[in-house]
This record gives structure tokens, sequence and C-alpha cells, in this order.
């Protein structure tokens, strides 16, 4: 090191790379030569032409779910079970693009197509769906929704008619407010 700190020179570093030539004979270094990156030194700036094999750097506006053929799983899925080496699958995996879990998830879908495929298969027609049934299953659901206000109202009921036995009031029956409401009604 030579005066103030510097390099070789007089020569200032940036980013691990000299700032001029050295002036002790060596070769210079293969940015300022550009044959790296860039251009050489007092070269024109051009721009770079884009590689035909990276990726669109465009983000999408939609993105678009990734669908797999059957054929390549299939190949996907044997190549994995191959690997006997640590890391070969997880190379795989890099190499493909993939995850994990598609792997899992693959091996579930061929698990339940082979049980499938060996499954018996059940004769005749395939039934068909009745047009009342819908009708059927609403009119049950309402059903059963009626039946549980119902009993709301009567415990309702039950309550109000201990209170008013507690309090020393007289209910009226209902018929008697009928009756009262039809002589209204007919003055």
């Amino acid at each position: 090191m030579r005066a103030g700190g510097r390099g070789e020179g007089g020569s200032q570093w940036r980013g691990g790379e000299r700032s001029e030539p050295p002036r002790n004979g060596e070769p210079p270094s293969p940015r300022l030569t550009g044959n790296l990156e860039g251009p050489a030194v007092g070269e024109s700036q051009q721009p770079p032409k884009p590689k035909p094999d990276r990726p669109d750097p465009e983000v999408k506006e939609k993105p678009v779910r990734r669908r797999f053929a059957a054929e390549y799983k299939r190949r996907i899925l044997e190549e994995a079970e191959a690997c006997a080496e640590p890391g070969e699958i997880g190379a795989l995996l890099r190499r493909e693009g993939l995850y994990s879990s598609l792997l899992t998830a693959w091996r579930r879908q061929r698990e339940k197509a082979l049980a499938e495929g060996l499954a018996p298969k059940k004769r005749g027609r395939k039934p068909t769906k009745d047009p009342r049934a819908d009708r059927i299953g609403r009119l049950e659901r309402e059903n059963a929704r009626f039946k549980q206000r119902l009993e709301e109202a009567k415990i309702i009921i039950d309550i109000q008619k201990k209170t008013s036995q507690l309090l020393g009031i007289k209910l009226t029956d209902v018929s008697e407010h009928e009756k009262i409401l039809s002589e209204e009604g007919s003055d």
C-alpha cells in the first residue's frame, strides 16, 4: 500500500474493481475491457440485447394456474422415485420449477386412481336425480325451522305464565280476546 491508503499507482478501489487501469504492467480487469458486462472504456453505451432464454419480467395482470398433463406427472413421479442420493429430489424439483407438495398430491392422485381402477364397477344405469328431491329437501328444512320456532314460542309462553303467576297478574285466554275483538268489529 502506498500513500493515503490507496491501491497501486494511486487508483481507487470501487466495488472490487479499480477505477483506472493499473500502471505496473498488469493486464486490465475484464470489466474495463468489456469482456463480461457492458462496453470497454471509451466505447459507446448501447442497450444490452435481451436473452431469449430469460423469462419475461412483466407481471401478468391475472396469474394463470399451471396445469400438468397426466403423462408429465407420471414422468416426474418416476424420476422422483428413481432418486437415491440425498438432494436429488430437490434438484429435480428446482429443475422443473415444482414444489414438494405437488409430488405429495400427485402420489395421492395416483393411489386413488389405482384403487378406483381395481374396484368393481357397479353395473346398470346410473341413477338420475329425482326432480322432486330438491323440493322435498327444501320443505323438510322449512318444516324443521318452523318446529324450532314453535318450541321457542312455547318456552316463551310458559315463562310468561309463570311470571304472571308470581306477580299475581290474571291472564286472559286467547279465546276471550277473540270474543272481545269480534264484538268490537260487529258494532
